[in-house]
């Protein structure tokens, strides 16, 4: 990745950024449009469905900046899932062409002020650290010039008959108990089981896969997992975070599958906006968990076959 300049901002600065990613999720949403949920398998959608990755380290980005970019795909119909910085592209032999207009992404990190450092050295205790954003611009594949053949190469959608064998290997590696039967699918914290109705009760069988990813990210929340705040009930701001939250971890694993993301629960689109609104950080907040969370799930399957295709790349959550 390209060297960060580690220079803190302002207040107002970090503010301003969560800021401006909030109010462009919110519209997305406002407009109808779920940004984990793009059109994939659609004419505005030309590029293969994939996790966006840096193309000249293949590292997948994760959290926030998963939405951003899958957006900025469909918004100008790239045909390629890679990205670079300004001088990737240089060092890999090519440029960006020129007028090209890159797409901003951030970068999650925390910084030890001047102040916190004295306060440590005088009284002994642990230095405190502030969390900051960083944003930075890349460039989609398809706008650069001059890059060597292989970079732009897109990655094929997996064959649909393997998908359903994989996740099906995926939750039972897991270890999470996972019960099929009933008419309604949902997860028990207390108890810590997953029920999801048997495939044939869906009138598209993939969508049983797509609900039981849904169900197996809210288990990866579990104090004995990820240890997630899973104690607001039905109509609460935790509520609908953690539904936020598992939203996206089944659009992030579908993705990685090969499986088109739909939205499981658009009635919580109201809700959803009510946090946003609220905390102009809880979308980042809630991408970046959902993102951990997908790699917690998706590494079951590379144990299982002893690759790491499946998602778990090297990634630093926004």
């Amino acid at each position: 990745m390209s060297r960060y300049d580690r220079t803190p901002r302002t207040n107002t600065a970090r503010a301003n950024l969560y800021d401006e990613i909030t109010t462009k999720i919110i519209a997305e949403l406002e407009a109808g449009r779920v940004p984990w949920v793009q059109p994939w398998g659609t004419s505005a959608a030309k590029a293969p469905l994939s996790l966006p990755k840096n193309a000249s380290t293949g590292r997948s980005y994760s959290g926030i900046n998963i939405l951003l970019l899958w957006g900025a795909v469909v918004q100008h119909g790239f045909p390629d899932q890679g990205w670079l910085t300004f001088r990737q592209a240089l060092s890999l032999g090519g440029n960006v062409r020129k007028g090209e207009r890159g797409t901003t992404v951030v970068y999650a990190d925390r910084f030890v002020s001047e102040d916190e450092k004295k306060r440590v050295r005088e009284t002994g205790e642990e230095a405190q650290a502030i969390p900051f954003l960083k944003r930075f611009t890349v460039f989609n594949t398809a706008q650069c010039e001059g890059l060597p053949d292989d970079i732009a190469v897109t990655i094929p959608p997996s064959p649909s008959g393997l998908i359903e064998p994989k996740v099906e290997t995926l939750i039972r590696a897991t270890g999470i108990d996972f019960r099929i039967g009933g008419d309604k699918a949902f997860y028990v914290p207390a108890q810590d089981y997953v029920v999801v109705p048997p495939p044939q009760a869906y009138f598209e069988p993939i969508n049983w896969h797509r609900t039981a990813l849904h169900e197996i990210g809210h288990a990866s929340g579990h104090h004995s997992r990820l240890n997630r705040d899973l104690s607001g009930s039905f109509g609460t701001k935790k509520y609908a975070f953690e539904e936020l939250i598992a939203e996206q971890i089944s659009a992030f694993c579908c993705a990685s599958l090969g499986i088109v993301p739909t939205v499981r629960h658009a009635d919580y689109i109201g809700s959803w906006l009510e946090v946003m609104r609220e905390d102009s950080r809880a979308i980042v907040r809630a991408a970046s968990q959902a993102s951990k969370a997908a790699d917690w799930i998706l590494s079951f399957l590379a144990d299982e076959t002893g690759s790491a295709d499946a998602g778990s790349a090297d990634r630093r959550a926004a």
